[in-house]
């Protein structure tokens, strides 16, 4: 199942990307730009089910309850240079298995340009 979602967010203000999944737990993890085969390209956090065991700075966040298949990143102090396609992969057993659920964090406005448009 692959679905696109726009969210829009103001830079130095957090940003929530949702991401939910049914089904066993499992490891999962987020990347930066369109969704590989094979795990997550330009890797920002990794889980293995119940726990972060990757993150690659730490404004990346998963607040949500991760062993309840809620692994939703949240951005903080957004920027504009956080503007991108961003993939939620969930690991399934098997070949060719992942499910993707891809997320575009298409517009992150400065406060000025947000409150003068």
């Amino acid at each position: 199942v692959t679905s696109y979602q726009r969210v829009t967010a103001v830079v130095g203000q957090s940003v929530t990307l949702p991401c939910h999944y049914n089904g066993e737990v499992t490891s999962m993890c987020w990347g930066r730009g369109a969704c590989p085969w094979l795990d997550c390209r330009t890797n920002i956090i990794w889980t293995d089910g119940y726990r972060v065991t990757y993150r690659r700075d730490g404004r990346y966040q998963l607040n949500g309850h991760i062993g309840g298949r809620d692994v939703s990143l949240t951005i903080n102090n957004a920027s504009l240079s956080d503007s991108d396609l961003y993939c939620c992969r969930i690991e399934k057993r098997g070949w060719f298995n992942d499910i993707e659920l891809r997320k575009l964090v298409g517009d992150i406005y400065s406060a000025y340009k947000f409150f003068n448009r």
